[in-house]
């Protein structure tokens, strides 16, 4: 059912409910029954104004029919209406109203499933790499969730800024900076001179080699450097190091057709003094307490979940990794993103209720929801039927690199968001570049590929296909897929509003095989020229329709295949 067709009918239940209990305070939604022989449609209004009507739900539900006949809109949509179980009511749609999502299509073309933009701006945060080593596979989990989210947010109609915020502070730098010097000095890793919690991986040699050449790079968002070739200098190295590895994740995230509204660094907040800040301010709060030379926070006491008080500043002086974080988070809300969504793996998890907690602590007017999080499992990469664990470019885990070079960037994005993301995932390289129809993306695809060369066959121009009299659309396949397109604005909105792309890669799969299951039923290219030319409206429209629901995924829909 159509979002216009949804509110006329919510609005006329509604207005019926307001006359039948004028005290109740009903909640009139339209759910898709569980079975396809009970309807389209179905509400429960009925057994909810029961009580405050004094009337059994489904003498109620009768009465309710009986008012909905009187209303002519409300008639053009219906053909059928009917009484199940203690008080449901199901609704079947009229021919017209299930044919009219082609004319939505062909009004809205690529825009079909968007909806108007209603003025919130949200700030999507993900991957965000330490800059020490090539993109893994999780990282390339977050970056096709998050890209495929910001994209349903921006089909709903929000202002969608997406950010990469690089932890370019702490020990791994440092770590860094030790494993380059030592490759540069010719110590190999497996030397027991080697940094022990030194990166070991080919890609420290490569930028060794760069930093003793004097090599210059330059990251997307930053200054040229140069290296110095200086070994005895260790900020050199670094600055160079980190330079050169942001430039390399930027290549892979161009692989993957990834672009960031913004990079922020860590290190801004400590050289901008907006950590020291955020301390002073969370010591001010009354939120805070000294104990054995530590600084501590009382998460415990602020509403956000969590099992005990965190150490903000260590014994040994700076600060624990959860308080630039509560000065990060401080700065999104005065950058008036009042709705922000971060993207990390689960093992997180730990992390949402101290920033949260350090936020509330701050009592800035920050809900304790602020910001919502999607913490993803692990994925597991097969490929000939083994566990993949090593790069050889990264030393120790498969990169987002190695997938994009194996299977392509259509089958990354699609395979890595066809799953829940608090599921662990096994990426089976083989399958993703298979042929078959066990491979969803590829099922999916071929679809859109098939419609497209029915359409060069046909040799038809679209205006005249877009004429056709759809109402000869009477098939029971082709009631189906009429419905699947118009239940699409709707799965926008729902997986935009549930953080879930992974609901437009299950409408895909099931777009595509009641595409497929018409296909093989019906002819479309028959001798009957109406009927030929309506079917050819219908392919038209699921060819542009698939295609609007990978575009929300990031993934191509070839005409040829």
């Amino acid at each position: 059912m159509l979002p216009a067709q949804s509110q006329i009918l919510e609005r006329a239940l509604t207005e019926i409910a307001t006359t039948l209990a004028p005290t109740a305070t009903p909640k009139v939604t339209l759910e898709r029954p569980k079975v396809a022989e009970h309807g389209d449609m179905a509400t429960n209004v009925a057994m909810q104004i029961a009580k405050a009507a004094g009337k059994p739900p489904r003498e109620l539900a009768q009465q309710i029919m009986d008012l909905l006949g009187k209303n002519p809109e409300v008639r053009d949509l219906l053909d059928a209406m009917e009484i199940a179980g203690p008080g449901f009511i199901n609704f079947r749609l009229s021919q017209t109203a299930l044919v009219a999502v082609l004319d939505e299509v062909v009004r809205q073309q690529d825009d079909f499933g968007t909806w108007p933009a209603t003025g919130q701006k949200v700030l999507v945060e993900f991957v965000s790499a330490n800059p020490t080593g090539p993109l893994h596979v999780g990282h390339a989990r977050q970056a096709a969730l998050g890209d495929a989210l910001c994209r349903l947010f921006q089909a709903d109609g929000y202002e969608v800024s997406r950010e990469f915020y690089y932890n370019d502070a702490g020990n791994q730098i440092e770590n860094l900076a030790a494993s380059v010097q030592a490759r540069a000095q010719g110590i190999d890793p497996d030397s027991p001179q080697y940094p022990a919690d030194g990166y070991k991986g080919d890609y420290i040699f490569d930028i060794a080699r760069d930093y003793l050449a004097k090599a210059t790079v330059q990251a997307s968002d930053g200054e040229p450097v140069t290296a110095t070739g200086d070994l005895e200098d260790l900020n050199a190295i670094r600055a160079f190091a980190v330079a050169y590895l942001r430039r390399e994740q930027d290549l892979d995230l161009q692989a993957f057709g990834l672009v960031f509204n913004n990079y922020f660094l860590e290190s801004s907040l400590y050289t901008s003094g907006k950590v020291q800040d955020t301390v002073d301010q969370l010591i001010a709060s009354g939120h805070t307490y000294e104990q054995d030379g530590a600084l501590w926070l009382r998460t415990t006491e602020l509403g956000t979940g969590d099992d005990k008080d965190r150490v903000m500043r260590k014994r040994e002086g700076g600060y624990t990794y959860f308080v630039p974080d509560v000065a990060y988070h401080v700065n999104k809300w005065q950058r008036q993103y009042h709705q922000a969504v971060n993207i990390q793996g689960s093992d997180h998890h730990g992390t949402v209720a101290r920033v949260r907690a350090g936020l509330q602590a701050l009592d800035i007017g920050i809900p304790k929801d602020y910001p919502s999080y999607i913490l993803h499992k692990m994925v597991k990469v097969m490929r000939g039927g083994q566990e993949v664990k090593i790069s050889k470019r990264a030393g120790s885990y498969v990169t987002m690199r190695d997938l994009i070079d194996w299977v392509g960037r259509d089958a990354v994005r699609f395979f890595l968001i066809q799953r829940r993301a608090d599921t662990e995932f096994v990426f089976d390289v083989d399958l993703a570049r298979s042929q078959t129809d066990e491979n969803p993306v590829y099922y999916v695809q071929y679809a859109h590929a098939r419609i497209c060369s029915i359409l060069l066959q046909a040799a038809l121009e679209p205006s005249r296909i877009h004429e056709a009299d759809p109402l000869k659309l009477t098939a029971p396949t082709e009631q189906t897929l009429l419905r699947r397109l118009a239940e699409f604005p709707g799965l926008v909105r729902q997986a935009a509003s549930d953080l879930s792309p992974h609901l437009v890669a299950f409408w895909l799969r099931d777009c595509a095989s009641d595409f497929h299951a018409w296909y093989n039923a019906e002819r479309v290219l028959v001798d009957d020229q109406a009927l030929k030319l309506a079917r050819l409206r219908l392919a038209d429209a699921t060819r542009q329709v698939i295609a609007n629901g990978l575009d929300l995924l990031g993934v191509s829909a070839p005409e040829r295949m």
